[in-house]
């Protein structure tokens, strides 16, 4: 039966590559009734999924934002433990992303010697080009190139009660992005480092909110912090571009 529920979000990782015990690296999980979408699969996600009772056979797809470490580096073990004969995967799991992400999973798994080899009934792949929108059981997901790798992409979620959610994982300013993110229900939005500490291809406090603010936004989740943001005010750095719904985002938290 089709259900009127709204999707949720919960924050699997709002940090970096830096080893934290507070904050694993970037990732959400997008999940409506049954169906369960993770964003992003940096170190650590299979032990953050479990913390919420999620097992990586409830997992639908893995989208990925790009194929830095932090962002990826458990796609190769999600997959070969799904694997494990006494886990029961009762759908297929479909890996996404931007361009080269075929060769990415080709080249992990060469490396570990064609054990992530599943069947085709089990598994697929799908590359995505710049800019477009994939049907995903009752979700629509957009997406779109962002600054930061060429592969990099931004994604929209809009379920059937129009309910919309934007992550724009690593990037820097664009009016592309302001333009994919317009009248978003929540924006998940990278903000690094402190205003003071920008550095190219990622976003600060102030430009997270100018984007927020432009769009339309209703709720602007910080994350991707990394540790310099810990003695920054980046709630009050926020401020100054942005006076909606502001959260900064803890490991595990819903949205």
């Amino acid at each position: 039966m089709r259900s009127n529920q709204r999707s949720r979000v919960n924050i699997l990782g709002s940090g970096t590559c830096v080893p934290s015990l507070e904050r694993y690296p970037c990732s959400i999980l997008v999940r409506r009734d049954e169906m369960q979408i993770l964003v992003d699969a940096g170190p650590g996600t299979m032990g953050q999924l479990l913390k919420l009772g999620v097992h990586i056979d409830d997992i639908d797809m893995i989208l990925l934002s790009h194929f830095h470490l932090d962002h990826c580096a458990e796609v190769a073990p999600i997959i070969f433990a799904t694997k494990y004969p006494r886990f029961d995967r009762e759908k297929p799991l479909t890996l996404a992303g931007g361009s080269g992400i075929r060769d990415l999973f080709e080249g992990l798994n060469q490396v570990f010697g064609r054990s992530l080899d599943m069947e085709d009934s089990d598994f697929r792949i799908i590359e995505f080009p710049e800019k477009g929108r994939l049907d995903f059981k009752e979700m629509g997901i957009g997406y779109t190139r962002v600054i930061h790798k060429p592969e990099s992409r931004a994604y929209r979620f809009t379920d059937p009660s129009g309910f919309c959610i934007v992550y724009s994982g690593d990037t820097d300013f664009s009016e592309d992005l302001i333009e994919f993110s317009e009248d978003a229900d929540v924006l998940i939005c990278e903000s690094a480092l402190p205003d003071a500490l920008k550095i190219d291809k990622h976003l600060t406090p102030s430009l997270a909110g100018e984007i927020a603010s432009r769009a339309g936004v209703k709720k602007l989740v910080l994350t991707h912090f990394y540790p310099e943001c810990d003695d920054a005010d980046m709630e009050g750095e926020c401020r100054n571009t942005y006076g909606g719904d502001l959260v900064l985002a803890r490991d595990l938290m819903e949205v």
